[in-house]
């Protein structure tokens, strides 16, 4: 990638440059952003932003968030007050002090509940991301007869690759064939609801499950998960979802969109450590049907029975049938403490933030990337994607350039090499300083092209 110092003389994002005038760039400016700011704070102060690691900022511009969220300030002292409970109680905290541990896990419930658009006794939080996909698969994926194919995105995050395959071969089953990856059209870059409506449209009778990622990973594209849901059902399929990058970042209606299943983590829009814990959801209409297969544990008998120590399990009719170990504690809290914040704010305002906070970065990124070899493959229009931007670079390594934006900006983006590097300008922290911040940033780092 072409280098070019960022130095005093170097023009600033929205001050006239060569060939581009005030009157086409209006409202780009840093006055601008800042007076926005002014004007819409956000909730930026609930969080600990990094220290600038470069640039002339003290706090990094952090657009990372769709990979590790921040940590809410109300984190450290909620988990210090539960190892207290431990401290002083010892196994007694199973039942007294102020959050008992036996029933901990239903202080998660209900927001996440909320969170997602789902009845509480459709909503668990437990184990990690991909575990909880397997746990459902081995639920939801039946292969029989010619019904044996799993439909993918070609672009699923490497993780719901290797899970998909693995469950094929423990059916017996050939993963190159069984396993379906819907692309996108030659030359685009996103995958068009349709095509995937019409290969379930025509190739349905073949499909056991399809399992697609709410928002794409790489390219931040919002797929229609209600269309795609009412199709896959109609063609006789199971249809699953992973929230990892639709979970907090975007209104979610699981169980009026009639979803089988889905799964999420807590580490990236809901702020709730590395690792953190995964919600499940599943369909109430699954509840208590004895030809699902399950594994169990201890955890998925009821918990009235829990302590009778009996040698056969007797489910609640709920989502915690799923669950198969006492939930662990200590990650637990951070969890319940975002899941909170999000309940005081709001899905609806932090869509309505977001939406203005992308846009805004959008129309920044429209200036940079005009005269540079940067393509934003984002969709453009709002309802098609969540907080997320994705750049594909021209020229050299994404890492090199996020390496660049954070030592020499104080700008942190997250690289997908070999040429994708995403912003996600989340809506309870980022600022409209912080979009313009990345733009300016872009523009000091990568070389215009001769025009």
């Amino acid at each position: 990638m072409a280098k070019r110092k960022a130095d005093a003389v170097a023009p600033r994002l929205g001050e006239e440059q060569p060939g581009l005038g005030e009157a086409e760039q209006p409202g780009l400016g840093e006055a601008e952003a800042l007076r926005l700011d002014a004007a819409e704070p956000g909730h930026r102060h609930l969080f600990h932003v990094p220290p600038a690691d470069g640039g002339r900022y003290p706090e990094a511009a952090y657009l990372a968030g769709n990979s590790l969220g921040l940590q809410p300030r109300a984190t450290r002292d909620e988990l210090l007050a539960d190892l207290d409970a431990w401290r002083r109680l010892g196994v007694e905290g199973h039942l007294a002090g102020e959050r008992p541990w036996l029933p901990y896990h239903e202080l998660l419930t209900a927001p996440a509940a909320r969170l997602v658009g789902a009845l509480p006794t459709e909503t668990v939080v437990m184990n990690s991301l991909t575990v909880d996909l397997h746990l459902l698969m081995v639920s939801f994926y039946r292969p029989v007869g010619e019904r044996t194919r799993i439909v993918i995105e070609d672009t699923a995050f490497p993780s719901d690759s290797y899970a998909v395959r693995s469950q094929a071969r423990f059916h017996g089953l050939d993963p190159d064939s069984t396993v379906v990856r819907l692309a996108p059209r030659p030359g685009e870059d996103t995958l068009r609801t349709e095509d995937v409506t019409g290969y379930l449209a025509a190739e349905g009778h073949t499909v056991a499950l399809v399992l697609l990622g709410g928002v794409n990973y790489l390219t931040g594209e919002l797929m229609d998960i209600p269309a795609i849901t009412a199709a896959g059902r109609a063609a006789g399929a199971v249809v699953g979802w992973d929230l990892a990058h639709a979970a907090g970042n975007v209104p979610l209606s699981l169980h009026d969109w009639d979803v089988d299943f889905a799964a999420w983590c807590s580490y990236k829009y809901l702020n709730s450590g590395p690792g953190a814990l995964a919600g499940v959801f599943v369909h109430e209409r699954h509840h208590g049907d004895p030809t699902l297969p399950r594994f169990e544990g201890w955890w998925s008998t009821a918990a009235a029975t829990r302590f009778e120590m009996a040698p056969v399990s007797r489910p609640p009719t709920t989502v915690e049938a799923w669950q198969i170990s006492n939930p662990p504690i200590f990650a637990m809290g951070p969890v319940r403490t975002s899941l909170e914040l999000f309940d005081s704010v709001g899905m609806p305002a932090l869509r309505e933030r977001s939406l203005r906070l992308t846009g805004y970065l959008e129309r920044l990124l429209d200036e940079v990337t005009a005269s540079r070899p940067l393509t934003v493959i984002t969709p453009r229009e709002p309802r098609r994607r969540g907080c997320q931007l994705s750049v594909r670079i021209g020229e050299g390594s994404a890492n090199e350039l996020t390496k660049r934006l954070r030592h020499e900006h104080g700008v942190i983006a997250d690289a997908r090499e070999p040429d994708v590097v995403r912003f996600a300008p989340v809506p309870l922290y980022s600022t409209y300083h912080d979009c313009w911040r990345v733009a300016d940033a872009l523009a000091a780092t990568v070389a215009e092209v001769a025009r």
